[in-house]
């Protein structure tokens, strides 16, 4: 059961993030007075959830407000891009509160605040930001990971949060927090041992990132959706056109909810912005028989191809 603490400062998103409940992952600030960017509070939510809840549904939207019905783990109110109200229930585990407070909850405090949230994880390569998005299961997570070993920094993981420039017009990757989730196939893939990381649920594991993380913001580059196939070779094609505003929608974190907390106008003209802006790619991988390195080696060519070809 979560327990309330006194109220702790924390920074992620780019937001300073004032919370009655312990967020182990992020990292705590000090120093700032007033009122927080995000404040998160416990309270209780099932009133709200009886009135305005669906018995066959986990979602509600109120006038500003997102209702959120977790089973056996909290009801959460997201209001304003501003405010959380996590209501626990009886015997769930802090750590399952965090895992839908940081994920779909944040993701909805980012769309209200109309910073586009998109599903997946991001390294820096030569001072750009890059993002991995796909279905799950896609490799997202393990491709970033791999990079990491390889000395590269992680941005974010899981909820990309992608805002526009003081210029008007770049796309902006603004860090996310300290930690990646991985799988335990990617885990033995990568070399690595999961007895030294806390298990989250089944087999995902995770994993602190201290040295490797990016603190600051930096330009969006590129955009690779990775797909699986059941051919032999990794495959990169370049997507073109309106299919490059498809797929930024398809990868949109939680984008059922971009009518009821973000409108189609302003996603649709900010995703628009964006695909005429980075690069866009399509990296197909092999189900089987494939090592997270090859993948890291053809994205890193890639960037490198495009590099020279802006430079003439």
């Amino acid at each position: 059961m979560a327990d309330a603490v006194g109220p702790t400062l924390y920074t992620a998103f780019g937001l300073s993030i004032r919370s009655e409940l312990r967020l182990t992952e992020l990292p705590q600030t000090t120093g700032k007075t007033g009122a927080a960017d995000v404040e998160i509070e416990i309270g209780d939510l099932s009133a709200a959830w009886r009135t305005h809840g669906d018995p066959d549904d986990y979602y509600a939207y109120l006038d500003g407000q997102f209702l959120f019905y977790v089973p056996d783990v909290a009801i959460y109110s997201i209001r304003g891009g501003k405010h959380i109200v996590v209501s626990p229930f009886a015997g769930a585990g802090e750590q399952s509160i965090r895992v839908y407070l940081l994920g779909t909850c944040m993701g909805a405090i980012l769309m209200q605040r109309r910073t586009l949230p998109l599903h997946g994880s991001a390294v820096v390569i030569n001072g750009q930001a890059y993002a991995f998005v796909g279905e799950s299961g896609a490799g997202k997570s393990t491709l970033a990971a791999a990079f990491r070993n390889r000395g590269y920094r992680l941005l974010s993981d899981d909820v990309i949060a992608v805002t526009v420039g003081a210029d008007g017009n770049t796309p902006i990757v603004i860090p996310a927090y300290p930690q990646q989730k991985l799988w335990q196939a990617s885990i033995d893939q990568l070399g690595m041992e999961s007895d030294a990381y806390r298990r989250l649920y089944l087999s995902k594991f995770a994993i602190p990132v201290e040295s490797g993380f990016a603190h600051e913001a930096v330009p969006l580059a590129g955009v690779f959706e990775l797909t699986k196939t059941e051919g032999a070779k990794v495959e990169l094609s370049a997507y073109q056109g309106l299919e490059r505003l498809a797929i930024l929608r398809m990868h949109t974190y939680r984008d059922f909810l971009i009518p009821h907390l973000a409108g189609e106008e302003w996603h649709f003209s900010t995703v628009a912005g964006m695909a005429s802006r980075v690069g866009m790619y399509r990296l197909r991988r092999p189900t089987a028989g494939f090592s997270a390195h090859e993948l890291v080696d053809r994205v890193l060519r890639t960037v490198l191809e495009e590099k020279k070809v802006m430079n003439g």
